[in-house]
């Protein structure tokens, strides 16, 4: 009898393995399904997160009538379950990349979690219907938002921010002018 049990969790297990699988799948026009690479999926997990968001709100809001201040309130709820702890200008190991012991400061959300979450929603608010121009997460302020969070939390773990820097070709120069500078090959 107990293997018979088994037998049925173990059956239960894959069936529900096999359900996932599926719910993680997208037909595609062809009618050939295939599998949602990482970032789409994580892309349609903040999306829905961020629709419940709205809809758990009172009143609830339609995404249409969302604006940036609305998705503001959005990320200041998710410090609520941050990883990173982000120091006070009051506490001793401000500043501190690696603090010698504990301390009260509150755990936030990492400045390149959000930055990365505003991309997604960002990408799924168009792909959903919503026009480029009327897009939330585009706004001006959100990009502010980010620049301070990025900024405080830098100078809180006393890591700075460097930005990588694009190579650029100098100015006035094309392809065709390197070509012609180049020594002709004998054949």
């Amino acid at each position: 009898m107990s293997s018979e049990r088994g037998k049925e969790s173990g059956e239960g297990s894959s069936s529900r393995s096999i359900i996932h699988q599926h719910q993680q799948q997208q037909t595609t026009p062809t009618g050939q399904a295939h599998q949602l690479s990482r970032y789409e999926s994580q892309k349609r997990r903040d999306w829905n997160t961020f629709g419940q968001y709205l809809k758990n709100q009172r009143p609830p809001i339609a995404i249409s009538q969302c604006n940036y201040n609305h998705v503001l309130e959005f990320l200041r709820y998710l410090d609520q379950f941050g990883k990173t702890k982000v120091h006070g200008l009051g506490c001793v190991f401000f500043g501190q990349p690696e603090p010698p012991g504990p301390c009260t400061c509150p755990l936030r959300q990492a400045w390149g979690s959000l930055d990365a979450l505003i991309g997604r929603l960002r990408a799924a608010f168009e792909e959903n219907g919503g026009l480029p121009e009327t897009n939330p997460f585009a706004s001006g302020a959100i990009r502010v938002y980010l620049r301070e969070v990025r900024d405080s939390q830098s100078k809180a773990r006393g890591i700075p921010y460097k930005k990588k820097k694009k190579k650029r070709k100098p100015m006035g120069v094309n392809d065709q002018d390197d070509a012609s500078k180049l020594p002709l090959q004998p054949s």
